[in-house]
């Protein structure tokens, strides 16, 4: 290295700016979760938090579940979209603990939820359907609460197979966790 070279983690380093954080939040709005392209990273709430920190975007990332398939094309989207956007190397970290939970989704996150044709999570993840206590899932095609389930294992793992008994349409709802 030469005096005056930059090293590679100080490329793009730059004093914040006062909209930075808001236009970060802005940018990652649009940022879709692959699984679900209706639902962005921060109306599922994977993104916990972003800071400034030696000249770059901080971006602290808890995936849905540490073994989620995804996570690494939802990081590679969050780094696309804010470098777009004019954030130079954002450094992004992933944080496993505490873990995501399904309280972390938005109010509109459950409602694109709901408009896309699955159930949202039903109240918080307190895991009172392990003490025998049923959930009542209602459907998201016609809104009637008399459903089944089919499989506790639905298109992805955070999901489980639901019919609905009256317009007997088959639907996914998102396990709470």
């Amino acid at each position: 290295m030469r005096p005056g070279e930059l090293i590679a983690s100080d490329r793009g380093a730059r004093a914040s700016r006062p909209d930075d954080l808001h236009q970060a939040w802005t940018v990652l709005e649009q940022v879709m979760d692959p699984e679900v392209p209706v639902v962005s990273v921060v109306d599922l709430g994977i993104v916990r938090a972003l800071d400034w920190a030696n000249g770059h975007l901080q971006v602290t990332v808890t995936p849905t579940y540490s073994g989620c398939p995804a996570t690494e094309v939802i990081e590679q989207d969050i780094r696309a979209a804010l470098e777009q956007a004019g954030f130079a190397e954002p450094a992004l970290k992933r944080q496993l603990s505490p873990a995501w939970t399904t309280d972390w989704i938005s109010a509109s996150g459950r409602e694109r939820l709901r408009a896309y044709g699955i159930a949202a999570p039903l109240g918080s993840s307190n895991k009172r359907s392990l003490l025998g206590e049923p959930q009542v899932i209602a459907c998201p095609q016609c809104g009637s609460s008399h459903t089944e389930v089919l499989s506790e294992f639905g298109s992805t793992a955070c999901k489980a197979l639901y019919r609905c008994c009256d317009c007997r349409e088959p639907f996914d709802y998102f396990k709470c966790i």
